[in-house]
């Protein structure tokens, strides 16, 4: 029996031709669309662009296609040579094309680990709303709360006591936050602000050192009264 011939009308042709002119188009337009891969060079200067504040080139580098996940010999990525730097405008654009606010260099350092010790606090808000992990440390097996009470980061250490931050994490020194305040602190305002402020938040005031030295013992010794007042007052022993 003859099998029906298949209809190749004018018509139906013309359909198939136009249907594979659009679909040859469409494959051109998203390949023109598709940024080129970046070469190493291109990856190199999105870091150094963003280490020196150029936001215009770390846009260009961006569009051209250069990777934010790319890292230097420190194993840094562009966007913590611009945190590094305080370059807030730079990290805002780093961040918004995906970078990785976790992403940890050589040293253990991050984005969100070097702006909470140093007090780049419009970049640490930046990296706490892309998900900045509360739970990763630092070389010294410290969250960022630590550093920022030991450098007496007064407005850091109140962001951070605005998440879930764990307060009485205790460090591979042996020391919380709130040792490190009374320890490492010089005793004056900015600091007994601090110790007030981790009290104030719930932390733990008689966590004692290694050797057995609370925070209101080690604020004896050092003569730091205010420290001593406001320790007491909150049941420290």
């Amino acid at each position: 029996m003859a099998k029906p011939a298949l209809n190749m009308s004018a018509p139906n042709m013309s359909a198939m031709n136009w249907g594979r002119a659009a679909f040859g188009a469409a494959l051109f337009f998203c390949a023109a669309m598709m940024p080129a891969a970046a070469t190493p060079a291109q990856d190199a200067a999105l870091i150094e662009a963003a280490g020196r504040g150029d936001a215009a080139a770390v846009a260009r580098l961006l569009r051209e296609g250069a990777s934010v996940g790319a890292r230097d010999g420190q194993g840094r990525t562009a966007l913590l040579a611009a945190t590094h730097a305080n370059r807030v405008e730079a990290a805002r654009l780093l961040i918004a094309a995906g970078a990785d606010v976790n992403a940890k260099d050589a040293i253990d350092d991050s984005p969100y680990l070097y702006a909470a010790a140093e007090g780049r606090n419009d970049i640490l808000r930046m990296t706490l709303a892309a998900g900045a992990d509360l739970k990763s440390t630092n070389r010294y097996g410290g969250t960022g709360l630590i550093p920022a009470a030991h450098h007496g980061h007064l407005e850091t250490v109140r962001i951070l006591l605005a998440t879930p931050i764990d307060k009485d994490h205790v460090n591979r020194l042996g020391w919380t936050a709130l040792l490190e305040a009374v320890i490492l602190g010089d005793g004056g305002p900015t600091h007994t602000a601090i110790v007030r402020e981790l009290l104030a938040a719930g932390a733990n005031a008689n966590i004692a050192d290694r050797d057995g030295v609370t925070p209101l013992v080690h604020a004896r010794r050092r003569g730091f009264a205010g420290m001593v007042r406001i320790l007491e007052a909150a049941g420290a022993r």
